[in-house]
């Protein structure tokens, strides 16, 4: 077993309950976070799916009220490059990311375009499909207005969040130094967006946990009726 170093022994220690209400939670996470850096705010959330199951699986787009700024490596379709690069996006063009597509040489995190590049980007679909790169209208990856959606991904609102393979979602929420309030609307946008999104092969509740932490944390349990 794992040692715990006295950091997190000390945290711990200030744990009580077996799970708190999600304000509750925020509150005493803020606390917790002590580290000499601004701590991401993180959320994993176990569910009961089947997810080798094609219709037990989730991919969905959310937008966070309060965006935190990622990291993710953007890519548009477009002529428009300069535009695109004004925006935000790491990467812009048209038959430059397609030839990298070809070669499978992707080094970006999200791929948007514009509905009249749907056509040639399907015939990648072996290659971005497997990777949840491919753009499509349901996951808001196709858009006639790239300046907002660039500008969404980029400040951290729109995000994408998946199933892992143990039926896990992990989505970083928000900043040690947001105000509470904040968190709270991000937190509970994402218990909503989950919920919206429940696949159809799913009967009965769709929660089993749902946990936060900081990066240095140890994690507290929620109390799902707190979202009611």
């Amino acid at each position: 077993m794992k040692k715990l170093s006295k950091r997190l022994k000390i945290l711990k220690t200030k744990i009580k309950p077996l799970q708190y209400s999600y304000r509750e939670a925020i509150k005493l996470i803020k606390d917790l976070s002590i580290a000499n850096f601004n701590e991401s705010l993180e959320a994993h959330i176990a569910l009961n799916l089947k997810v080798k199951q094609t219709d037990q699986q989730i991919r969905a787009n959310l937008i966070l009220p309060y965006g935190v700024l990622s990291k993710k490596k953007l890519a548009v379709i477009t002529e428009n490059v300069n535009e695109a690069l004004t925006f935000g996006a790491d990467f812009a063009g048209t038959s430059n990311i397609f030839e990298q597509i070809s070669q499978k040489h992707i080094n970006f995190d999200i791929l948007i375009t514009s509905p009249e590049y749907l056509s040639k980007i399907s015939e990648f679909g072996k290659i971005l499909g497997p990777k949840g790169l491919m753009p499509s209208l349901k996951l808001g990856t196709v858009t006639n207005d790239l300046e907002t959606l660039i500008k969404d991904f980029k400040l951290g609102r729109k995000i994408q969040y998946r199933t892992d393979k143990s039926g896990i979602v992990h989505i970083v929420f928000g900043k040690s130094d947001f105000l509470n309030e904040n968190l709270e609307q991000n937190l509970v946008s994402i218990y909503q967006s989950i919920e919206k999104n429940k696949p159809i092969g799913v009967k009965g509740k769709i929660f089993k946990s749902f946990y936060i932490c900081s990066t240095m944390s140890p994690s507290l349990k929620i109390d799902l009726n707190s979202f009611k």
